[in-house]
Protein backbone atom coordinates (compact mmCIF):
# COMPACT_ATOMS: atom_id res chain seq x y z
CA UNK A 1 0.00 0.00 0.00
CA UNK A 2 1.55 3.29 -1.09
CA UNK A 3 1.44 6.35 1.08
CA UNK A 4 1.23 9.68 -0.68
CA UNK A 5 3.05 12.59 0.96
CA UNK A 6 0.91 15.15 2.72
CA UNK A 7 -0.17 18.16 0.72
CA UNK A 8 2.42 20.92 0.51
CA UNK A 9 5.37 18.61 0.83
CA UNK A 10 7.97 19.43 -1.84
CA UNK A 11 8.64 16.66 -4.26
CA UNK A 12 11.96 14.89 -4.04
CA UNK A 13 14.36 15.94 -6.76
CA UNK A 14 16.02 13.27 -8.77
CA UNK A 15 19.66 14.27 -9.18
CA UNK A 16 20.61 14.70 -12.77
CA UNK A 17 23.99 14.10 -14.37
CA UNK A 18 26.74 16.26 -12.99
CA UNK A 19 27.87 18.92 -15.42
CA UNK A 20 31.62 18.86 -15.95
CA UNK A 21 33.40 22.03 -14.92
CA UNK A 22 34.55 24.32 -17.71
CA UNK A 23 38.03 23.48 -19.01
CA UNK A 24 39.28 26.98 -18.15
CA UNK A 25 38.12 29.81 -15.92
CA UNK A 26 35.55 32.09 -17.48
CA UNK A 27 36.87 35.64 -17.49
CA UNK A 28 34.52 38.32 -18.66
CA UNK A 29 35.52 40.14 -21.78
CA UNK A 30 37.48 43.31 -21.24
CA UNK A 31 38.69 42.51 -17.73
CA UNK A 32 42.17 43.68 -18.69
CA UNK A 33 40.76 47.14 -19.42
CA UNK A 34 39.23 47.37 -15.95
CA UNK A 35 42.52 46.24 -14.42
CA UNK A 36 44.44 48.85 -16.40
CA UNK A 37 42.09 51.69 -15.49
CA UNK A 38 41.77 50.70 -11.84
CA UNK A 39 45.49 50.03 -11.52
CA UNK A 40 46.43 53.40 -12.97
CA UNK A 41 44.03 55.16 -10.62
CA UNK A 42 45.38 53.25 -7.63
CA UNK A 43 48.99 53.95 -8.64
CA UNK A 44 48.28 57.68 -9.06
CA UNK A 45 46.50 57.78 -5.70
CA UNK A 46 49.42 56.02 -4.02
CA UNK A 47 51.89 58.45 -5.60
CA UNK A 48 49.85 61.44 -4.39
CA UNK A 49 49.52 60.09 -0.84
CA UNK A 50 53.25 59.29 -0.75
CA UNK A 51 54.09 62.82 -1.90
CA UNK A 52 51.73 64.46 0.61
CA UNK A 53 52.71 62.37 3.62
CA UNK A 54 56.38 61.69 2.74
CA UNK A 55 55.81 58.24 4.22
CA UNK A 56 58.57 55.94 3.01
CA UNK A 57 56.54 52.91 4.10
CA UNK A 58 54.39 53.45 0.99
CA UNK A 59 57.34 53.07 -1.39
CA UNK A 60 57.05 49.25 -1.76
CA UNK A 61 53.38 49.65 -2.67
CA UNK A 62 54.18 52.37 -5.19
CA UNK A 63 57.04 50.37 -6.72
CA UNK A 64 55.11 47.11 -7.02
CA UNK A 65 52.02 48.78 -8.50
CA UNK A 66 54.04 50.70 -11.06
CA UNK A 67 56.26 47.75 -11.98
CA UNK A 68 53.64 45.00 -12.26
CA UNK A 69 50.65 46.91 -13.64
CA UNK A 70 51.49 46.91 -17.36
CA UNK A 71 53.02 43.38 -17.46
CA UNK A 72 50.04 41.89 -15.62
CA UNK A 73 47.55 43.69 -17.88
CA UNK A 74 49.24 42.40 -21.03
CA UNK A 75 49.43 38.84 -19.70
CA UNK A 76 45.75 39.04 -18.78
CA UNK A 77 44.93 40.29 -22.28
CA UNK A 78 46.91 37.45 -23.87
CA UNK A 79 45.21 34.89 -21.64
CA UNK A 80 41.73 36.30 -22.33
CA UNK A 81 42.18 36.50 -26.10
CA UNK A 82 44.41 33.58 -26.99
CA UNK A 83 45.35 31.42 -24.02
CA UNK A 84 42.33 30.31 -22.00
CA UNK A 85 42.77 26.69 -23.00
CA UNK A 86 46.38 26.72 -21.78
CA UNK A 87 45.35 27.00 -18.13
CA UNK A 88 45.93 29.60 -15.46
CA UNK A 89 48.65 27.55 -13.76
CA UNK A 90 50.77 27.44 -16.91
CA UNK A 91 50.46 31.18 -17.57
CA UNK A 92 51.03 32.09 -13.93
CA UNK A 93 53.96 29.69 -13.62
CA UNK A 94 55.62 31.18 -16.67
CA UNK A 95 55.06 34.70 -15.37
CA UNK A 96 56.53 34.08 -11.91
CA UNK A 97 59.20 31.49 -12.67
CA UNK A 98 60.32 33.21 -15.85
CA UNK A 99 60.63 36.52 -14.08
CA UNK A 100 62.65 35.09 -11.22
CA UNK A 101 65.04 33.04 -13.37
CA UNK A 102 65.45 35.87 -15.85
CA UNK A 103 66.45 38.35 -13.17
CA UNK A 104 68.91 35.84 -11.73
CA UNK A 105 70.43 35.39 -15.18
CA UNK A 106 70.71 39.14 -15.61
CA UNK A 107 72.51 39.43 -12.28
CA UNK A 108 75.24 37.17 -13.64
CA UNK A 109 76.19 39.80 -16.22
CA UNK A 110 76.44 42.48 -13.53
CA UNK A 111 78.82 40.33 -11.48
CA UNK A 112 81.58 40.66 -14.08
CA UNK A 113 83.68 43.87 -13.98
CA UNK A 114 83.09 44.80 -17.62
CA UNK A 115 83.55 48.31 -18.88
CA UNK A 116 80.62 50.13 -20.53
CA UNK A 117 81.57 48.90 -23.97
CA UNK A 118 79.95 46.78 -26.64
CA UNK A 119 80.53 43.56 -24.68
CA UNK A 120 78.10 44.65 -21.97
CA UNK A 121 75.21 45.07 -24.39
CA UNK A 122 75.90 41.94 -26.44
CA UNK A 123 76.57 39.84 -23.34
CA UNK A 124 73.45 40.73 -21.37
CA UNK A 125 71.02 39.79 -24.15
CA UNK A 126 72.04 36.13 -24.68
CA UNK A 127 72.20 35.41 -20.95
CA UNK A 128 68.82 36.96 -20.21
CA UNK A 129 67.11 35.38 -23.22
CA UNK A 130 68.62 31.97 -22.42
CA UNK A 131 67.43 32.25 -18.82
CA UNK A 132 63.89 33.10 -19.91
CA UNK A 133 63.74 30.23 -22.40
CA UNK A 134 65.09 27.87 -19.75
CA UNK A 135 62.28 29.03 -17.45
CA UNK A 136 59.73 28.33 -20.17
CA UNK A 137 61.07 24.80 -20.67
CA UNK A 138 61.16 24.22 -16.91
CA UNK A 139 57.53 25.24 -16.39
CA UNK A 140 56.29 23.11 -19.31
CA UNK A 141 58.39 20.02 -18.59
CA UNK A 142 55.38 18.10 -17.23
CA UNK A 143 52.86 19.40 -19.78
CA UNK A 144 53.52 17.56 -23.04
CA UNK A 145 50.18 18.64 -24.50
CA UNK A 146 51.14 22.31 -24.58
CA UNK A 147 52.73 22.87 -27.94
CA UNK A 148 52.29 24.96 -31.06
CA UNK A 149 53.07 28.50 -32.11
CA UNK A 150 50.11 30.10 -30.32
CA UNK A 151 50.96 28.46 -27.00
CA UNK A 152 54.57 29.55 -27.38
CA UNK A 153 53.63 33.14 -28.14
CA UNK A 154 51.32 33.43 -25.12
CA UNK A 155 53.53 31.62 -22.61
CA UNK A 156 56.72 33.18 -23.93
CA UNK A 157 55.16 36.59 -23.47
CA UNK A 158 54.19 35.62 -19.90
CA UNK A 159 57.81 34.73 -19.15
CA UNK A 160 59.09 37.96 -20.67
CA UNK A 161 56.58 40.13 -18.85
CA UNK A 162 57.39 38.42 -15.56
CA UNK A 163 61.03 39.30 -16.09
CA UNK A 164 60.14 42.87 -17.09
CA UNK A 165 58.03 43.35 -13.95
CA UNK A 166 60.76 42.23 -11.56
CA UNK A 167 63.48 44.09 -13.45
CA UNK A 168 61.42 47.30 -13.36
CA UNK A 169 60.86 46.82 -9.63
CA UNK A 170 64.61 46.51 -9.15
CA UNK A 171 65.34 49.67 -11.10
CA UNK A 172 62.61 51.52 -9.22
CA UNK A 173 63.96 50.47 -5.84
CA UNK A 174 67.46 51.49 -6.92
CA UNK A 175 66.32 54.97 -7.93
CA UNK A 176 64.04 55.44 -4.92
CA UNK A 177 66.84 55.69 -2.38
CA UNK A 178 69.42 58.38 -3.08
CA UNK A 179 72.04 60.10 -0.98
CA UNK A 180 69.62 63.00 -0.44
CA UNK A 181 66.79 60.74 0.65
CA UNK A 182 63.89 59.37 -1.36
CA UNK A 183 63.90 60.60 -4.97
CA UNK A 184 60.16 60.34 -5.58
CA UNK A 185 60.23 62.25 -8.85
CA UNK A 186 62.97 60.05 -10.26
CA UNK A 187 61.09 56.97 -9.09
CA UNK A 188 57.89 58.04 -10.85
CA UNK A 189 59.74 58.93 -14.05
CA UNK A 190 61.46 55.55 -14.06
CA UNK A 191 58.21 53.67 -13.56
CA UNK A 192 56.38 55.63 -16.27
CA UNK A 193 59.16 55.16 -18.80
CA UNK A 194 59.60 51.45 -18.14
CA UNK A 195 55.84 50.93 -18.08
CA UNK A 196 55.46 52.47 -21.53
CA UNK A 197 58.37 50.45 -22.95
CA UNK A 198 57.48 47.15 -21.24
CA UNK A 199 55.29 45.76 -24.07
CA UNK A 200 58.04 46.42 -26.64
CA UNK A 201 60.91 44.65 -24.89
CA UNK A 202 61.20 41.42 -22.94
CA UNK A 203 57.62 40.28 -23.46
CA UNK A 204 57.93 40.70 -27.22
CA UNK A 205 61.31 39.01 -27.55
CA UNK A 206 60.50 35.96 -25.44
CA UNK A 207 57.14 35.56 -27.19
CA UNK A 208 58.98 35.26 -30.52
CA UNK A 209 61.46 32.71 -29.20
CA UNK A 210 58.77 30.77 -27.35
CA UNK A 211 56.52 30.64 -30.40
CA UNK A 212 59.21 29.06 -32.57
CA UNK A 213 60.38 26.75 -29.77
CA UNK A 214 56.93 25.30 -29.04
CA UNK A 215 56.00 25.10 -32.72
CA UNK A 216 58.67 22.41 -33.05
CA UNK A 217 58.04 20.62 -29.78
CA UNK A 218 57.51 16.88 -30.20
CA UNK A 219 54.14 15.30 -29.33
CA UNK A 220 55.91 13.43 -26.54
CA UNK A 221 56.75 16.75 -24.90
CA UNK A 222 60.46 16.70 -25.69
CA UNK A 223 62.06 19.93 -26.86
CA UNK A 224 64.47 19.89 -29.74
CA UNK A 225 66.99 22.37 -31.04
CA UNK A 226 66.71 22.90 -34.78
CA UNK A 227 68.18 25.43 -37.18
CA UNK A 228 65.06 27.67 -37.14
CA UNK A 229 65.09 27.70 -33.32
CA UNK A 230 68.78 28.57 -33.19
CA UNK A 231 68.32 31.28 -35.81
CA UNK A 232 65.36 32.71 -33.91
CA UNK A 233 67.35 32.84 -30.68
CA UNK A 234 70.17 34.67 -32.44
CA UNK A 235 67.70 37.12 -33.96
CA UNK A 236 66.05 37.78 -30.61
CA UNK A 237 69.45 38.36 -29.01
CA UNK A 238 70.25 40.82 -31.80
CA UNK A 239 67.02 42.74 -31.13
CA UNK A 240 67.90 42.79 -27.43
CA UNK A 241 71.42 44.02 -28.13
CA UNK A 242 70.22 46.77 -30.47
CA UNK A 243 67.66 47.89 -27.89
CA UNK A 244 70.33 48.14 -25.19
CA UNK A 245 72.80 49.87 -27.51
CA UNK A 246 70.35 52.51 -28.75
CA UNK A 247 71.53 55.08 -26.20
CA UNK A 248 75.17 54.71 -27.20
CA UNK A 249 74.41 54.68 -30.92
CA UNK A 250 72.33 57.85 -30.55
CA UNK A 251 75.20 59.50 -28.71
CA UNK A 252 77.66 58.46 -31.40
CA UNK A 253 75.38 59.66 -34.23
CA UNK A 254 74.81 63.01 -32.52
CA UNK A 255 78.53 63.54 -32.09
CA UNK A 256 79.26 62.63 -35.70
CA UNK A 257 76.65 64.95 -37.18
CA UNK A 258 77.48 67.92 -34.97
CA UNK A 259 81.26 67.51 -35.03
CA UNK A 260 81.50 67.11 -31.25
CA UNK A 261 84.45 65.36 -29.68
CA UNK A 262 83.50 62.56 -27.32
CA UNK A 263 86.04 62.34 -24.52
CA UNK A 264 84.48 59.06 -23.33
CA UNK A 265 84.05 55.60 -24.90
CA UNK A 266 81.46 55.08 -27.61
CA UNK A 267 78.90 53.39 -25.38
CA UNK A 268 79.08 55.86 -22.53
CA UNK A 269 75.87 56.66 -20.70
CA UNK A 270 76.15 60.46 -20.76
CA UNK A 271 75.84 63.25 -23.30
CA UNK A 272 78.81 65.45 -24.17
CA UNK A 273 79.56 68.25 -21.73
CA UNK A 274 77.05 71.10 -22.08
CA UNK A 275 75.25 69.85 -25.19
CA UNK A 276 73.71 72.42 -27.48
CA UNK A 277 70.02 72.54 -28.34
CA UNK A 278 70.72 70.89 -31.69
CA UNK A 279 72.61 68.07 -29.99
CA UNK A 280 69.80 67.50 -27.51
CA UNK A 281 67.19 67.34 -30.28
CA UNK A 282 69.30 64.99 -32.40
CA UNK A 283 70.02 62.75 -29.42
CA UNK A 284 66.32 62.51 -28.57
CA UNK A 285 65.43 61.81 -32.20
CA UNK A 286 68.02 59.05 -32.56
CA UNK A 287 67.16 57.49 -29.19
CA UNK A 288 63.40 57.39 -29.71
CA UNK A 289 63.73 56.52 -33.38
CA UNK A 290 66.13 53.69 -32.67
CA UNK A 291 63.85 52.15 -30.06
CA UNK A 292 60.89 52.51 -32.43
CA UNK A 293 62.74 50.73 -35.25
CA UNK A 294 63.75 47.83 -33.01
CA UNK A 295 60.20 47.58 -31.66
CA UNK A 296 58.68 47.62 -35.15
CA UNK A 297 61.03 44.83 -36.18
CA UNK A 298 59.88 42.69 -33.26
CA UNK A 299 56.19 43.47 -33.84
CA UNK A 300 56.46 42.57 -37.51
CA UNK A 301 58.20 39.32 -36.63
CA UNK A 302 55.58 38.26 -34.09
CA UNK A 303 52.73 39.16 -36.45
CA UNK A 304 54.22 36.97 -39.15
CA UNK A 305 54.38 34.05 -36.71
CA UNK A 306 50.77 34.59 -35.63
CA UNK A 307 49.49 34.78 -39.22
CA UNK A 308 51.02 31.39 -40.01
CA UNK A 309 49.18 29.71 -37.12
CA UNK A 310 45.45 29.11 -37.84
CA UNK A 311 44.72 28.50 -34.15
CA UNK A 312 45.68 32.10 -33.38
CA UNK A 313 42.49 33.28 -35.11
CA UNK A 314 40.33 30.44 -33.77
CA UNK A 315 41.09 30.54 -30.07
CA UNK A 316 38.19 29.94 -27.66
Amino acid sequence: MSHSPPPGTPKARIPGPQQPPPPYPRIRAGLWRHCLGGGLALWALTAWVTYETQNSALLPTLVLLGSFLVPVVFVLWAYERHGRDLGVSAVLGCFLTGGALGVLGASLTASYPLRPALEVFTGAGPIEEAAKLAALVFVLRGRPGIRGTRAGLVLGAAVGFGFAALESAGYAFATAATTAGVGLRTLLETEILRGVLAPLGHGLWTAIAGGVLLSRRRPTGHFRITAPIAGTCLGVCLLHALWDATHGLALWGTARLTGADLDRPLFTQALPTRPSAVQEHLFTLFSVGGLALVALGGIGWIRSLARRDPSWRNTP
